[in-house]
């Protein structure tokens, strides 16, 4: 099994930073692609941004030029450095990971328990 373990959300004020923390561990053979996710009040899941095992890297485009995406490939983490926070950007952040596991033949897609993120006066 694998599991996920998010942290780093809070409360912080418009234009204030934050920074989320993710690690994976379990029955890992690999990790190809890590991503943090994040779902509003009443709105879809959405992505934020992505990172491959490789160093490549996307955005959705209302965080590009705030947010920068990392990760650790030794220690399977990843991170989202988060500065010039909006208050739309209040929601619940997830990370996720495309694991094969060790005993695995495909690939899938893991998902942590989420970190609140809100970003309030």
């Amino acid at each position: 099994q694998v599991q996920l373990v998010e942290s780093g959300g809070g409360l912080v004020q418009p234009g204030g930073s934050l920074r989320l923390s993710c690690a994976a561990s379990g029955s890992i053979f690999s990790v190809n692609t890590m991503g943090w996710y994040r779902q509003a009040p009443g709105k879809q899941r959405e992505l934020v941004a992505t990172i491959t095992r490789g160093g490549f890297t996307d955005y959705a485009l209302s965080v590009k030029g705030r947010f920068t995406i990392s990760s650790d490939n030794a220690k399977n983490a990843v991170y989202l450095q988060m500065n010039s926070l909006k208050p739309e950007d209040t929601a619940v952040y997830y990370c996720s990971a495309r694991v094969r596991t060790t005993f695995g033949v495909n690939e899938r897609d893991y998902w942590g328990q989420g970190t609140q993120v809100t970003v309030s006066s």
